[in-house]
């Protein structure tokens, strides 16, 4: 059955996994193992399989006709604290979990309306408004990764990512960006953040109106969870102005979310600060332009 719905691993997944042996085995045995789950599960496929660059995405019924999505990537700490920050919100603002197997890493997920993404929303204040009511307030289960950690190896990693900008402006700006996270170091909090919430990230629902779907589950403060909702729909924002466009977001988002502005500020630049190494490691010698501008007016209005 697999072999007619998928017939090799899409293109995307290819150049997310195929860099390791482990990756490569993996994408080799994923129409295999489409089948194998599609069977032990009962699931009728439903449509044509999709992808990201993280997983394929198999629409399915149930065996009680009940419609879902089949979610498979290679199993391991992603997929291990998603499967943990998805059975903590059960459902509450994220789509809701069905089924989870730890050996492969398989997830079967309530059905949402992919071709209706709150991306397609052309208001900017209501898509942000959406966005800060699904930054849902949780306490974290353990074993989650933690901020605390993550903001630490990130101003670790700093000094080495410096050096290979070629702008001494962005120099500048990522050793401000590390001084701003520095100082948020001791008290990185413990609420169960999204990692990912951006308006492509949420789907139209039927239970609720709006879901999100693709979390990273991570246990921090909230105010880490901002970046990628001022960082979405650059085109937005630069054709609103940017320095106006950000900081609406920046006021709603707060106000929403009921986080610390300078805070919110600096855990945002924080976010800015992480980026930086991967620019780095692929190659790079810039930040990203929409990464400056975001940066850029919260060092200027932190306060």
């Amino acid at each position: 059955m697999a072999a007619m719905i998928l017939s090799a691993a899409p293109d995307a997944l290819v150049a997310s996994y195929g860099r390791d042996d482990a990756g490569r085995a993996w994408l080799a045995g994923l129409p295999g193992l489409l089948d194998r789950t599609l069977e032990r599960w009962r699931l009728r496929p439903d449509g044509p399989p999709g992808n990201g660059m993280a997983a394929l995405v198999q629409p399915v019924t149930r065996a009680d006709g009940t419609r879902a999505v089949l979610r498979l990537q290679p199993s391991g700490e992603e997929t291990t604290a998603a499967v943990l920050g998805l059975r903590t919100w059960d459902g509450d603002g994220v789509v809701r979990l069905l089924d989870h197997d730890a050996g492969t890493g398989a997830m079967l997920l309530e059905r949402l309306d992919a071709a209706r993404p709150l991306a397609a929303v052309p208001d900017d204040d209501a898509v942000m408004t959406v966005l800060g009511g699904l930054l849902v307030e949780a306490p974290a289960p353990d074993g989650l990764p933690r901020l605390a950690d993550v903001a630490a190896a990130t101003v670790s990693a700093a000094p080495g990512a410096v050096p290979a900008l070629r702008d001494a402006a962005e120099r500048r700006l990522v050793e401000a960006c590390a001084a701003a996270v520095t100082g948020l170091l001791s008290d990185a909090g413990d609420r169960l953040l999204h990692w990912d919430l951006h308006a492509e990230n949420v789907l139209a629902g039927e239970r609720e109106p709006w879901l999100a779907i693709d979390p990273v589950p991570l246990a921090g403060d909230p105010a880490f969870d901002l970046w990628p909702a001022l960082n979405s729909r650059w085109d937005t924002v630069v054709a609103g102005g940017v320095e106006r466009v950000v900081l609406r977001r920046f006021d709603l988002l707060t106000e929403l979310v009921g986080v610390d502005r300078e805070r919110a500020a600096g855990w945002t630049l924080g976010r800015v600060l992480q980026n930086a190494p991967w620019e780095i490691e692929d190659g790079k010698t810039a930040l990203d332009p929409a990464d400056v501008a975001l940066a850029t007016v919260l060092l200027r209005h932190r306060t």
